[in-house]
Parts: structure tokens; C-alpha cells; sequence
């Protein structure tokens, strides 16, 4: 027990600690502790500022929702405050919440004293507008009562229908997210491109939808389902279930786990066969929601400044099993990452049997001073992935073995290294086997050699076929081979014999960014094919060098050394001069450098250009081209359907120009 002055201080660290926790998830949407460990925190605080109620203040976040609106969009007031719920933990509390709602029906003369039990779906609250039965805006919850305008990113969710069955007036509550599945694939997807994992599916959906381009945002996996209605004209309800039904004939896509309940028997059941089903669902879940089912009673019970009173939400305890650490094995990803795998003795967790789990680094590995043949507890993080919790350590035996990442691939046995800031350990191989396909997909691509009909499903085709073992393979492929890939595919082989005959008389830039050397992008490969002028002599280059070039450094000079010392790219270079590809830079020197110092963005579609076609304009008469919009930019090129980087560059002043305008500036 407390005393006041206890009580005070640690009311305080926890207000800082959840405003700390609640801002890394609702604004930045990267979570730093489990949704578990952050309710406990909420839940110590609230029961503290119950029990001390002199020093409740406005600030703390059990008086108000955590999020905010987003920099860069729109404002929007909500008419009706989206407002949050307030948690319980406790079966039992359940139930006696149940049992005062129907208590206070008979004081007010309610009959209809129903409930109906919903999933508390994992994802970001948005609210959608119709006017006529048209779409007209969508905004994020922000702080409940401000949000942000994210009408062009919810345009594209296919669920959200841009046209209503009926010409209405109305407004709805809904909740998107990323199915457990497409989650899955995402993170495997940006494991394989280096890219950062997402902490869980509901940061993932948050982050996803609150994007100022929309082009990412439609590139993402996002679902809606509906829940409740905000606003509606013209027509008036009794109802919450009845209200539910008429969102389905409307076109909604409705969360489609929604109990009716009469007693609060059946209410204690629904949760308890929705806590069951949870690991069925399509759909990550972090609770039930219990909802009094008549609207003219909900305005009686009112709400809170946060939650209304009318509705509670039910949070189910993460499931942890304890299981043996069996062994640790290397996986190398199509990016040549080398990431630990936990062989685990199968246990049932959350309703799925688990028997490996990824590790992801070295480092991973230290903080939960792991070694082999532990007793380990497994969770299931966001009810998705299974995760290595905590090591029992008080049930080691003293067989325990240590384990450490390997320096060589266990693939291909090129050398494996780990780069100063990265926690990746990853094969330097070019030729390595797992590595094939995502080498061969950059090789070709636009920005490479630019091999056109040498598309990823070609490519597969090709690899199953055992026509391709190696990027040099492509010049080696024959007339024959092509055309077997498709029915009547003759005209298919010859251009895309064409293609890669054509693609050996590149210039020497697209080779060395086709190579793939790690942190060597088009950019640096134009510098590099300049200083060089030959691909010898820039594998024959040192250190010291490399890293006193411009757009080069220490980083990317060691990578390149490092590259070009290894037998697999030496005997890859070979190959490719065997089959008479260029390795010579054949560029004119600029003659005309007009746009010397001058940073262009390009946003939009062009007519007269493609993108690739524009940059390379502005290069080869001096200027850089940018991928975002900054005080430092010179001009922005706007075509058709320009997104944000249009507004930003208005909200900055930089001179924007049109297709024709960028015309008269090359004549």
C-alpha cells in the first residue's frame, strides 16, 4: 500500500511512461513493448488515480485518447468524438458491469436490455462520410475529436464502397487493418528486401493508411470492417443489431463476428467462444467489445471525456508455453541475409502447434542469453507471430551449448560479414545459390541492364527449367530455350534474344548497378564508370581511393573492395566478357551543363517522357535529380495526377513546373 506522497510520484512516472509508450504506437507507429505490458501500465494508473482521485489531471491519457493528427494532412473535426474504451481485464468485472447496465434499464423503464458482443478488431479506428450515397471523406480518430483527412488513401481499400446501395446521408465508424496472413507476407517480403520489419499488424495498418503519397498506401494490403454508425439522416433506428444489419444491405463490409445477447450468461459465453475462435479468425484481435444494444438507453448512459459508458471492451491474457530450445540453423535470404532459426519441440500456443521461430540476429541472441538445449517461453506476438519470450534459466542442466553466427554462407561458403551499424550478418556472394533470383530480377531490371520480357515469372520459369544457375547464364540462353517458355513463343524469343543482345553494349554504369554491390546504387555507379572508365580498373582499385570520391566514402568504398576481392565476382566478370559484354565507359563528356547545381523532384505522370527519361536529361546536363521534396530543391516537374510532393513543394515555395515549361528549359 501507497502512502499519498508514493502514490503522487509514481502517478507521475506513470503518466510519462505512457505518453512515452502511447506516442511511439499511435504516432510513429513503432511500438516498443507489447500491447500487454502497456495495458498493465494504463491499468496500474487508472486504479491509482481511482483511489487518489485529487491527483487526476487532464493530461493523463486515462482521461483522454493518445493519438494526434499527422503533419502533412488535413485536419478534420469529428461532429460525433470517436472516442476509446476503457479496458477490463477480469471476467468477473465483466459480468458486473453487465449486471449494473441491466439494473439501471429497469430504473429507466428500458425493456430492450440485449447486448451484443463484438470482436475488438487490432487495426486503426477511421470514420467514413456519405453524402447521397456517395464517399465524400474519410479521417483517422487523431486525439477523438481531431483527426486527419486520409480520403485519397481510403479510396483506395477496395472494401469501402465509393458508392452506397442507397442515396444516403450518413457517417460510419470502422476499423482497418491487415489480415494475419497478408501481414505474414509483408514482413517476409521486406525481411527479403532489407527493409524494417513491421512491429505488428496494427502499426503496420496505421502507418500504411496515415502515408501522404497514396500510391504506398493503395500498394499495401489494407482491409476495413465497419462497426458502428456515427451520424445518419432520414432514417432512425432502435437498435445497435439492427443498425449492423442495415450497414450489410448498404454495402458495408461489417465485422462479421457480432453476438446478440439477453443475458449476461450468454455474454460471459460469446466472449469466452470468441477467446476459442480468436486463433481461426482471418483477422488479429486484441479483445471483445460488449455493446448495449439500444441507442435510446446509450444516450442516457452518456460517456465519459474518453470512453463511452455504453460499451466495454474485454482484453484476453496472452497466451505463454514454455518448450525446449532444440537448435539453432541458418537460413540465407534471396538478399543474402543470414538470419538464426529456433528449432523448437512443438508446442500448442494460442491454438497453433509452434516448433521454430525466428531469431533475427546475433544480437537477439546476446540480450536473451540464448544457448541451445534451453527451456524457453513462447508467446504469440499480436496473436501473429511466434516470439522466444524468456529464457528459464533456473532450468539449465549445465549441457547448455553456446552458439554463434557463422562467418562463412552455409550456402555457397562466401565469406559472411557484418557491417558496421547493421545487426544483418549477410553472404557476400554474388554467385550464391539462394541469392539467384533476387540477383537476377536487379540485373535485368530498368535501372540495370534494362533486359525487356526478362520478367520475374520468365525468370522463374527459367530457373525451374535449370536453364539459369548464374547471372552470366542469360547470355548463354538460346533461341530454343525462349521460345519453349510460351505456346507460339517465337516472337516472344526473338525480342528477347534482341533484348539481351542488345543489353551487352550498355554502358559500363548499368553494369556496375546491375552487379548488385551492396550500397551502390545508379547514383554511384554513374561516378564510378566516370573516375574508372573501366571495369578492371575499378576492381583493381583500392580503399583509400574508393572512399576519397564524391558520393563514395568509407562505407561504400569498403563494400566495393570487398566485392571485387571474392572468386565468385571475379569469375562472374570473366564469364560476362567471354559473351561480349561492355565493360568500358563509352559516355560523352557533357557539353552542356545548364542545370549545374540544380536539384529537380519529378512527381506526376509525363506525356512526352517517362521518368527514367527526364532524370537522365537533367544528368547529362548537370543537374541531380531527388526522390523528395526539401528547401534544398530547385524545381519540382509536376505532370498529371501530381500527389504530395506537389503540395509540399507549394507549402515551401519551390518553383514548380509544368511537362511544357521543362520543354523550353532543354531546347
Amino acid at each position: 500500500m501507497l502512502n499519498k506522497n508514493q502514490a503522487k510520484k509514481r502517478i507521475e512516472e506513470l503518466r510519462a511512461q505512457t505518453e512515452y509508450y502511447a506516442n511511439k504506437y499511435y504516432n510513429e507507429d513503432k511500438p516498443e513493448i507489447s500491447d500487454f505490458e502497456y495495458d498493465m501500465l494504463m491499468l496500474e494508473l487508472r486504479n491509482l488515480e481511482k483511489e487518489y482521485p485529487e491527483f487526476v489531471s487532464e493530461d493523463s491519457l486515462t482521461q483522454h485518447v493518445g493519438g494526434k493528427a499527422k503533419e502533412g494532412f488535413k485536419k478534420v473535426e469529428h461532429k460525433i468524438p470517436l472516442l476509446s474504451m476503457q479496458d477490463i481485464f477480469n471476467i468477473d468485472e465483466i459480468l458486473d458491469y453487465v449486471n449494473k447496465i441491466r439494473e439501471r434499464a429497469k430504473t429507466e423503464n428500458i425493456e430492450n436490455n440485449n447486448f451484443v458482443v463484438e470482436t475488438k478488431i487490432d487495426g486503426l479506428t477511421a470514420a467514413l462520410e456519405y453524402k447521397n450515397g456517395e464517399f465524400v471523406r474519410g479521417s483517422t480518430r487523431g486525439n477523438g475529436l481531431v483527426g486527419e483527412d486520409v480520403t485519397e488513401n481510403l479510396k483506395t481499400i477496395k472494401k469501402i464502397p465509393k458508392k452506397l446501395k442507397e442515396n444516403i446521408d450518413i457517417t460510419v465508424r470502422g476499423e482497418v487493418f491487415i489480415s494475419k496472413a497478408d501481414f505474414e507476407k509483408m514482413n517476409q517480403e521486406r525481411e527479403e528486401n532489407e527493409e524494417e520489419l513491421f512491429a505488428n499488424a496494427r502499426n503496420a495498418a496505421a502507418g500504411s493508411l496515415r502515408q501522404l503519397d497514396s500510391a504506398i498506401t493503395k500498394s499495401r494490403p489494407l482491409d476495413i470492417y465497419v462497426y458502428n454508425v456515427q451520424e445518419i439522416k432520414g432514417k432512425t433506428f432502435n437498435s445497435h443489431y439492427e443498425e449492423l444489419l442495415y450497414l450489410e444491405e448498404l454495402g458495408f463490409n461489417v465485422n462479421p463476428v457480432k453476438i446478440f445477447c439477453k443475458t449476461p450468461e450468454e455474454v460471459k459465453k460469446a466472449i469466452e467462444k470468441i477467446g476459442e475462435d480468436r486463433e481461426k479468425l482471418t483477422f488479429g484481435i486484441d479483445g471483445a467489445v460488449i455493446k448495449v444494444d439500444d441507442l435510446a438507453f446509450r444516450e442516457i448512459l452518456g460517456t465519459t471525456a474518453k470512453n463511452p459508458r455504453w460499451q466495454i471492451a474485454y482484453k484476453y491474457p496472452p497466451e505463454k508455453k514454455e518448450t525446449k530450445l532444440i537448435d539453432i540453423v541458418c537460413n540465407v535470404g534471396r538478399t543474402g541475409v543470414i538470419t538464426p532459426l529456433a528449432i523448437l519441440e512443438p508446442v500448442q500456443v494460442a491454438g497453433s502447434t509452434i516448433s521454430k521461430t525466428t531469431l533475427h540476429n546475433q544480437d537477439f541472441i546476446k540480450e536473451k542469453e540464448l544457448k541451445i538445449g534451453d527451456i524457453v517461453v513462447i508467446q504469440k506476438a499480436g496473436d501473429v507471430i511466434p516470439e522466444i519470450v524468456e529464457v528459464k534459466k533456473e532450468k539449465r542442466t549445465g549441457e547448455e551449448k553456446e552458439f554463434e553466427m557463422p562467418t562463412v554462407c552455409p550456402i555457397c561458403g562466401a565469406p559472411a560479414i557484418r557491417e558496421e551499424g547493421e545487426a544483418a550478418i549477410r553472404c557476400t556472394g554474388v554467385e550464391c545459390p539462394a541469392k539467384l533470383y533476387r540477383n537476377l530480377v536487379h540485373f535485368v531490371s530498368r535501372e540495370a541492364m534494362n533486359i525487356d520480357g526478362l520478367g520475374e515469372n520468365i525468370i522463374d520459369q527459367l530457373m525451374n527449367k535449370d536453364l539459369i544457375s548464374n547471372i552470366a547464364d542469360i547470355y548463354a540462353l538460346k533461341f530454343e530455350d525462349i521460345a519453349s517458355l510460351k505456346k507460339n513463343g517465337k516472337k516472344f524469343a526473338e525480342n528477347l534474344t534482341n533484348a539481351i543482345q542488345n543489353s551487352k553494349s550498355n554502358e559500363l554504369y548499368r553494369l556496375i548497378t546491375a552487379l548488385g554491390i551492396r550500397h551502390v546504387g545508379t547514383k554511384a555507379a554513374k561516378v564510378l564508370a566516370k573516375k574508372f572508365k573501366t571495369l578492371d580498373n575499378l576492381a583493381n582499385s583500392d580503399f583509400d581511393t574508393l572512399s576519397e570520391i564524391d558520393d563514395v566514402g568509407p562505407i561504400v568504398a569498403n563494400s566495393i573492395v570487398e566485392f571485387f576481392s571474392q572468386e565468385q565476382t571475379k569469375d562472374l566478370i570473366e564469364r560476362l566478357k567471354q559473351y561480349g559484354v561492355n565493360m568500358e565507359d563509352t559516355s560523352k563528356a557533357n557539353e552542356d551543363n545548364r542545370f549545374e547545381g540544380l536539384t529537380f523532384v519529378l512527381t506526376g505522370s509525363l506525356e512526352s517522357f517517362t521518368r527514367d527519361e527526364a532524370s537522365e536529361i537533367i544528368e547529362n546536363m548537370g543537374g541531380k535529380v531527388s526522390g523528395s521534396v526539401s528547401k534544398k530543391t530547385s524545381y519540382v516537374l509536376a505532370g498529371e495526377d501530381a500527389g504530395s510532393k506537389l503540395t509540399k513543394a507549394e507549402s515551401l515555395g519551390i518553383n514548380v513546373i509544368s511537362e511544357e515549361e521543362f520543354k523550353d528549359m532543354i531546347k
